[in-house]
């Protein structure tokens, strides 16, 4: 069985993307260099952030395509975690909301990133 464990977000600065996302996720990048920064999550899902200057081959789009996913234990994690992002000025894309597969919200990185936060409900 194949199971992806790494995602790559192509960014304009990697090194400012790292800074970013150690402030959202609490932790500090394992690797940062001019070009690419890594993160492995606890749950050791590697998440690095790949120059878009220097990608071979050359990436064709641009962030906001996709969303980077965290799922949640319930709505007040939701809401608490909406609160925090919006404190620290992160662009919320979407407020809280119930939709059909759960209550949910969206941010997004410095490079258009979609972040989804959210817990399933309904099943």
């Amino acid at each position: 069985m194949i199971s992806p464990n790494y995602v790559l977000l192509y960014v304009d600065d990697p090194v400012a993307s790292a800074a970013f996302y150690a402030d959202l996720l609490g932790q500090q990048p394992v690797d940062t260099a001019p070009t690419f920064s890594l993160f492995v999550l606890e749950n050791g899902l590697k998440l690095g952030l790949w120059s878009r200057h220097t990608v071979e081959p050359k990436a064709l789009a641009s962030g906001g395509g996709s969303e980077l996913c965290i799922s949640v234990a319930d709505r007040t994690v939701v809401n608490d975690m909406h609160a925090d992002w919006s404190a620290r000025g992160v662009a919320i894309a979407q407020r809280p909301l119930a939709m059909d597969f759960g209550y949910t919200f969206v941010a997004v990185d410095r490079d258009g990133h979609r972040l989804r936060v959210f817990v399933r409900e309904g099943e």
